[in-house]
């Protein structure tokens, strides 16, 4: 089962910023989208962010655009999510996501059901 290591959470005050790591072992999924979702307790599992294998392209959730960027770094196989200006709702526990399915340079997937691979989870608690 290949597995997606993440990193990088932690307990910040609000206005502070962290950054998650998800490291993938070498070339499992250097042509596939990957992405962050998250889940607060009692809530379903919802995008964060996603990018498509090539770095190209990303998509936003409404809730962390202009605060959040996602960037992949090809060669390290590696996700990051900065996340700045956090506010005490992006209190959840993060996840790292990978697609098998076909991804073209540019593409990328939103929904959870088509990412098949995830990392553990990492709790960011924002406090007000």
């Amino acid at each position: 089962q290949v597995q997606l290591v993440e990193s990088g959470g932690g307990l910040v005050q609000a206005g502070d910023s962290l950054r998650l790591s998800c490291t993938a072992p070498v070339r499992t999924f250097s042509r596939n989208a990957m992405g962050w979702f998250r889940q607060a307790p009692g809530k379903e599992r919802d995008l964060v962010a996603v990018i498509s294998w090539s770095a190209v392209n990303t998509y936003y959730a409404d809730s962390v655009k202009g605060r959040f960027t996602i960037s992949r770094d090809i060669a390290k196989n590696t996700v990051r999510l900065q996340m700045n200006s956090l506010k005490p709702e992006d209190t959840a526990v993060y996840y790292c996501a990978a697609t098998s399915k076909y991804s073209s340079s540019t593409g990328y997937y939103t929904s959870r059901n088509d990412y098949d691979y995830w990392g553990q989870g990492t709790q960011v608690t924002v406090s007000s």
